[in-house]
């Protein structure tokens, strides 16, 4: 599983769970993982500007105003602009690293 919050995994019942289910490996992505911030922008924006205060009557309404909002927003596309260096991306994830492999595996 992929997960972004390093509390989480800590949580006892998480833990239990963990426990039982050992298939299951945790893979942390870095807070400055900027492609997933990007993606959760978007889904940010569909909810606050479409979904939160829409009315649908059906799920066939729901997934409509979600194709329209994509039509919309792939008609009139903006640019993302990273604004982070790669340098200091990649100093951020060894230091998330290193913090993650200091945790106790039990």
């Amino acid at each position: 599983m992929i997960v972004d919050n390093y509390a989480t995994q800590k949580h006892p019942n998480v833990v239990k769970w963990l426990k039982r289910h050992r298939r299951f490996h945790l893979h942390f992505t870095p807070t400055c993982s900027s492609w997933l911030n990007v993606i959760e922008r978007w889904f940010r924006d569909i909810t606050q500007d479409r979904i939160r205060n829409g009315v649908f009557r059906s799920v066939a309404e729901l997934e409509q105003a979600i194709r329209d909002y994509i039509a919309h927003h792939n008609a009139h596309p903006k640019t993302f602009v990273w604004t982070k260096k790669a340098e200091d991306m990649l100093a951020k994830v060894a230091r998330a690293r290193s913090a993650l492999n200091k945790i106790p595996s039990e």
